[in-house]
C-alpha cells in the first residue's frame, strides 16, 4: 500500500459495510483508523450490527476519500478481536482516550480500487 492511500485511509472518516445473514446491507462511519502492517485496523467503540454481522460474514467492504474526492474502495475479510495484541493496540490510541475501545476490526485487504 502507498503512502498516498495510507494518508487517505488515516486522515478521513471511513464507511464501512458489511452484511447479515440475511443478504441486509449495513454500512457505518468511523473516524479514526490506522494502517499496520498492510491491514486496516479499525476501533470498536460504538459497533453492534456491523460485529454480528462479521460473526456470521467477515467480509468487509470500506470507501474512503478525501476533500478533493481523491479515494478508494476497499474489500476484504475482517477479523473482530477482544483481546490480544489488537485490542491492546486500539486502546492505546490517542484518539481512543475516554472510549471504550471494546475490540479491534481487522481488515485483510484483498483489493483497492481507485474511487472515480
Amino acid at each position: 500500500m502507498n503512502p498516498e492511500i495510507i494518508k487517505i485511509i488515516e486522515n478521513n472518516p471511513i464507511a464501512v459495510a458489511t452484511v447479515d445473514s440475511n443478504n441486509k446491507p449495513n454500512v457505518i462511519a468511523v473516524a479514526y483508523v490506522k494502517v499496520v502492517d498492510d491491514k486496516i485496523v479499525i476501533t470498536d467503540n460504538f459497533m453492534k450490527s456491523t460485529v454480528k454481522n462479521l460473526e456470521g460474514n467477515n467480509s468487509i467492504c470500506l470507501a474512503v476519500w478525501n476533500s478533493e474526492w481523491n479515494g478508494y474502495k476497499i474489500s476484504g475479510t475482517a477479523e473482530y478481536h477482544t483481546a490480544g495484541k489488537w485490542r491492546e493496540f486500539v486502546q492505546e490510541l490517542p484518539e481512543n482516550k475516554g472510549f471504550a475501545a471494546k475490540g479491534a476490526v481487522v481488515v485483510n485487504i484483498e483489493e483497492i480500487k481507485e474511487l472515480g
